[in-house]
């Protein structure tokens, strides 16, 4: 694990995990957050109505470490909706950057120090937990048909939208708050996955420096997945509508799209 010198590690960090029946995976998930060398960090736990009693049990761990907060949600209403109510509360309490992450331990909280600080080095408003830039990884139970439609998944958005981010649908992600102001949340559309695509879209117009490194992403160990018919057909028609309502500049966002840039552990950033 990446360790950042102290003034960084302070730096108010508000880790925004959004559930739904995810009452297995979450006390390993949050006590391994809650792990980090990481001083400023604060955890948000986000819950949809969990009818298997994943709110109660956030209360509890809220309860027991004071650096936890729950947002109770009356609905389970998509999680593009719930990163961005999670994301509107962290900023209102102060974070300076928030981080989206997953409570069914597919994203390992060993590499958000190190997201923190590439952020906070190369002055990006958004760093990208990367499965497809180089020493990026997928986990190793996913089959050939899965892996192949996420790789097609991210070439169909990036082609369309013209976004230079390799891992466009990513949802481990470390923002900046200046970022998330700027894209305006309570702007954004997308309900369910397409979330991830819409907004760093709008950070990249906004002129913001994204800086991609690379991540295992793992196989939930419990659970299933939300990812259902609807989320998909959503996130096949957003790239489409993005491009056509931003087709214009007269809407306020400046010139030309910016680089994205990838550091590697050990390696200087370099241009996608």
């Amino acid at each position: 694990m990446t360790e950042i010198p102290p003034p960084w590690a302070d730096t108010p960090l508000t880790v925004v995990m959004p559930t739904y029946n995810e009452a297995e995976s979450l006390p390993g998930t949050a006590a391994a957050v809650l792990a980090l060398p990481l001083p400023g960090l604060r955890l948000l736990i986000v819950d949809d109505d969990s009818p298997d009693g994943t709110g109660e049990l956030a209360e509890r761990l809220a309860a027991a470490d004071p650096r936890v907060s729950v947002l109770h949600r009356t609905a389970k209403d998509g999680l593009g909706r719930a990163y961005a109510a999670g994301m509107t509360t962290a900023l209102r309490a102060g974070a300076g950057y928030v981080a989206q992450m997953d409570a069914d331990g597919s994203h390992r909280p060993e590499h958000l120090p190190e997201m923190l600080g590439a952020a906070i080095s190369t002055g990006a408003g958004l760093v990208v937990g990367s499965r497809y830039v180089p020493g990026g990884q997928l986990a190793a139970d996913w089959g050939p048909h899965r892996r192949a439609l996420s790789a097609c998944a991210n070439l169909y958005a990036t082609t369309v939208l013209g976004v230079p981010i390799r891992d466009l649908t990513a949802g481990y992600t470390l923002w900046s708050a200046a970022a998330l102001n700027d894209i305006d949340l309570s702007g954004v559309r997308s309900a369910g996955y397409s979330f991830q695509v819409e907004t760093k879209f709008l950070a990249v117009r906004a002129g913001h420096k994204v800086v991609e490194i690379p991540i295992r992403f793992e196989e939930r160990a419990h659970g299933t997945s939300k990812m259902d018919f609807a989320t998909q057909r959503e996130s096949a028609v957003l790239p489409l509508r993005l491009r056509w309502t931003h087709r214009h500049r007269g809407a306020g966002l400046p010139g030309p799209l910016p680089a994205a840039r990838r550091v590697a552990a050990g390696r200087p950033a370099a241009r996608l």
